[in-house]
């Protein structure tokens, strides 16, 4: 076995952004990762380390030097490389200037289609500390750094200043100026308990030495041990942590040495509504807040500091000093917002543009009420009060508090709509608009809330369709991919039976012909289905059976999963597979002849064998029972029906020719395989299905 060691990487800079942290420390590992892999680098596991003032990787049992390999370089043919007097062609004279020897250095070698010249030659592997520098600038300017910056008159760019590089592989450092420093052993500690320089002895010990200097250097250490201090804290207060995991990373990203402490704030804050205290906590101040087993909040929160203080009760009360001003502000906010009713501010959200082309937020919402009041006449709400909640859906965007916290939107509104008297329904319309608001959220609840919600989307959708504004690759400023799960999740999972196609040509009637494209609702449709089958892949379904199903084109997305359902269950009967063989048979010999799909009647009169007879009649039969079935949208019993179809298929075409020489004979047998066809296709193209 080749000789290894340790490898450990560590950048040194200014304090890291703490929400991108996670994503760039896992995307420079992977980089390492690569780059290693690509130089064929054998080792036996890597690690990354990251925390607010460095990133780091360790990789372990890394070869010193690359296996020495054989180089094989195919040339061309023998018959090209010499004329008929024998000399070399221009041919191999260019190979083996490329190769750099001369023609006679070169071999033959002998295939299958005959002999070949090739340049052989052994090479020596390369010493892998010749090969990090050029891994690890590679890995770095992979990051994904929006705004590079720079520093001083210092070379390079790089997302913070960095000052200082350890590059220690075994017992060497490996030399390499970067970014402006040069590579050495020695690292630093906390900022505060321990500035000074580490000689950092190895890979092995990294770590520890780090910890031994008040840092944390392993983010899941620390993220676990922020977890625990919070939890074994709040209990201590008598409550529970209010847990964001979205801010337990960003404080992981934010703190070296964690330090959980606690703090309280005047009672009389808890009269507003919870959702704003804890948003001025935890967006202003990176605080936790506290609730008691009921969901209340009390009147505590926990902070997590980066230093061990000698004297805590100073930190803690300069964090209760800073936060009263915080809360303060929420409270006015609260107190000027309940002076003026919702519905009276909706003039000025003709102020607010939603699209340069389609108008402000004001004209959207009336769009959106019109739209409602007919989606929930459909669904069996109250149009009236689906139209009252449209109206108001959008009012608290101009109110202070969510001026001040974007994220209230929709829970201020609720708030705010109970206080003016609205009907229950109708303010927590104005909350279920906006959900779901991410994958595996909750849906709208109510009818109202569902008719807004729909209503919302697909105005947002039809919109910018309508402008010739798709979403674009990565692009999708107004979250139109969300948007249309959205919809296709609150039809399907609260069993609503709508059509797209109507919903979506309903939708285009309130833009009054602002829209500039032709085929919106085909183009729409389409859209939908594209998420519709990742939808239906996430929950299991093959793309065979979704093909199957897409092929018969139903528009209600309810019905299309209970096809769906069906098809995947008709798919483990033992007649499947013959069957979805047979409807390919048959499908091919209609388009072959130009009349799939075509209607035409069946005469017994001209059923000559004994086995179209019988087909004849057990269509018959089975068309009388599955037609119910059909109406009823109970597939799942059609297709076990026409599963019985399966021997009297498979006799026909054992004993029948279709293309008989007689043309009214070939058509009577044509007919009856079109019926055959059609009793199928009225729940999906079973022909499309893989074995």
């Amino acid at each position: 076995m080749s000789d290894t060691r340790d490898l450990l990487i560590e950048l040194g800079t200014e304090e890291l952004p703490p929400k991108a942290l996670k994503k760039l420390i896992q995307t420079f590992e992977a980089g390492i990762q690569q780059g290693l892999e690509k130089a064929e680098l054998n080792f036996s596991s890597i690690r990354s380390y990251a925390a607010p003032r460095r990133m780091a990787v360790v990789v372990n049992d890394l070869q010193v030097r690359q296996q020495d390999r054989q180089v094989e370089r195919r040339g061309p043919a023998v018959t090209a490389a010499f004329d008929s007097d024998g000399n070399p062609t221009k041919a191999v004279q260019g190979f083996a200037r490329s190769c750099g020897v001369e023609v006679d250095a070169l071999d033959k070698m002998e295939t299958d289609k005959g002999a070949w010249l090739v340049f052989k030659q052994h090479q020596k592997g390369a010493e892998t500390s010749d090969l990090i520098a050029d891994i690890l600038q590679k890995s770095l300017q992979a990051l994904p750094i929006p705004k590079r910056m720079r520093w001083g008159d210092l070379p390079g760019e790089f997302v913070r200043p960095v000052h200082w590089l350890v590059l220690l592989f075994g017992d060497d450092v490996i030399p390499l100026d970067l970014l402006g420093v040069t590579s050495g052993r020695e690292s630093r500690g906390h900022r505060f308990h321990s500035p000074k320089a580490i000689r950092i002895e190895s890979a092995q010990s990294y770590v520890t030495q780090l910890e031994t200097r008040h840092v944390l250097v392993d983010m899941a250490v620390r993220h676990e041990t922020i977890h625990n201090q919070i939890l074994e804290l709040a209990a201590k207060l008598g409550g529970e942590a209010v847990l964001n995991e979205d801010l337990l990373d960003e404080v992981t990203g934010l703190v070296e040495w964690p330090v959980a402490l606690s703090g309280s704030y005047d009672k009389r804050f808890l009269e507003l509504p919870a959702e704003a205290l804890i948003s001025s906590m935890e967006e202003h101040q990176k605080y936790f807040a506290i609730q008691n087993k009921s969901g209340e909040l009390l009147p505590y929160f926990i902070t997590i500091c980066n230093i061990e203080s000698r004297d805590p009760a100073q930190v803690v009360a300069g964090n209760e000093r800073v936060i009263l001003p915080r809360l303060s502000d929420s409270a006015f906010f609260w107190d000027t917002d309940r002076k003026q009713p919702l519905a009276d501010r909706q003039d000025k959200l003709k102020t607010i543009v939603f699209q340069n082309k389609l108008g402000s937020v004001y004209d959207k919402s009336a769009r959106v009420a019109k739209l409602a009041a007919v989606i929930a006449d459909q669904i069996g709400g109250d149009s009236a009060l689906a139209e009252r909640a449209a109206l108001l859906a959008k009012c608290d965007l101009v109110t202070e508090m969510v001026g001040e916290f974007p994220d209230l939107q929709g829970i201020m509104g609720r708030y705010y709509a109970r206080l003016d008297g609205e009907q229950n329904e109708v303010a927590e319309a104005v909350y279920e608009q906006y959900l779901p608001r991410f994958s595996g959220d909750a849906l709208a609840q109510t009818k109202i809330g569902q008719a807004v919600s729909l209503a919302e989307k697909l105005d947002t959708l039809v919109g910018l369709f309508g402008i010739g504004q798709p979403p674009t690759g990565v692009k999708d400023p107004f979250a139109l991919r969300r948007a249309a799960l959205g919809v296709l999740r609150i039809v399907i999972e609260n069993k609503l039976d709508l059509d797209l196609t109507d919903l979506l040509q309903q939708a285009q009637q309130g833009f009054d012909g602002i829209l500039t494209e032709q085929d919106v609702t085909s183009q729409l449709v389409g859209y939908f289905f594209d998420r519709l089958k990742g939808y239906a892949l996430d929950q299991g379904y093959h793309a065979d059976v979704f093909e199957a199903v897409l092929s018969v084109q139903p528009t209600r997305p309810l019905d299309f999963m209970q096809r769906l359902n069906a098809v995947a269950e008709f798919r483990q009967l033992e007649q499947a597979k013959s069957l979805a063989a047979g409807n390919k048979r048959i499908a091919n010999i209609l388009r072959k002849n130009d009349v799939e799909g075509k209607a035409g009647a069946i005469n017994k009169a001209l059923l000559q064998e004994a086995a179209e007879q019988a087909l004849a009649d057990k269509l018959a039969e089975v068309t009388n029972i599955v037609q119910p079935l059909m109406n009823a949208a109970d597939y799942t019993a059609v297709l076990r029906c026409l599963a019985d179809m399966r021997e009297t298929v498979d006799g026909f075409f054992d004993h029948v020719m279709v293309m008989a020489d007689n043309e009214a004979v070939r058509n009577n047998r044509l007919a009856l395989l079109n019926q055959i066809r059609a009793l199928f296709l009225g729940v999906a193209d079973i022909s499309l299905l893989q074995e």
